[in-house]
C-alpha cells in the first residue's frame, strides 16, 4: 500500500477534527470546549496542508494567525473570511482547560463550526487541480495521486 503524500495526511486528518465537531453534543457530557477544540484543529490542520502542499516551512504553533500570515508572506492571497478563522486559535489551549475562561456557549460553537468549515473547503478548493511545486514531484512525494484531485 502507497503512504498517502503528507499533505493528504495533513488534509485527512483536518478532515477528521470536522467530521467529530460536526457530529454535535450527542452526549451531554460532551463539551462545546471540547468540540472547539476538533474546529480549531481541523482549520489549522488545513492550512498546514496547504503549506506543505506549496513546499513552505511552517513552525509548529496552534496560532492560525500566525499560519495565515506564512501563507501571505508566500504570496498566497487569504481571503477576509479565512483570516476571521485566526479567532479559533484561543480553542487550542485556554478553553481546554477548566478555570480559566467562561464555558463556551452553543452559540460560539456554532459559530467556530462554521469558521472551520469555510477554511477546510478553502483550502481543499487551493488543492483542486493544482500541481504540485516541482520539489514535491521530483522527490516522489506525490506518487499515487491522480491528478492531485482532493476528494
Amino acid at each position: 500500500m502507497k503512504k498517502k503524500p503528507l499533505y493528504r495526511q495533513w488534509l485527512d486528518r483536518a478532515r477528521s477534527n470536522l467530521e467529530r465537531a460536526r457530529a454535535d453534543r450527542f452526549s451531554r457530557h460532551i463539551l462545546y470546549e471540547d468540540m472547539c477544540f476538533d474546529c480549531q484543529q481541523s482549520a489549522e490542520k488545513a492550512l498546514k496542508a496547504l503549506l506543505v502542499f506549496k513546499n513552505i516551512e511552517f513552525e509548529w504553533t496552534h496560532d492560525i494567525g500566525m499560519l495565515i500570515k506564512n501563507l501571505e508572506d508566500n504570496h498566497i492571497k487569504v481571503m477576509n473570511n479565512i483570516k476571521e478563522s485566526a479567532s479559533l486559535s484561543v480553542y487550542a489551549v485556554r478553553t481546554r482547560y477548566p478555570g480559566e475562561e467562561e464555558p463556551v456557549t452553543k452559540k460560539e460553537f456554532r459559530e467556530a463550526l462554521d469558521l472551520a468549515e469555510i477554511v477546510f473547503k478553502w483550502v481543499k478548493s487551493k488543492l483542486k487541480g493544482t500541481s504540485q511545486p516541482e520539489s514535491l514531484k521530483n522527490t516522489g512525494e506525490a506518487s499515487g495521486e491522480s491528478g492531485n484531485q482532493i476528494q
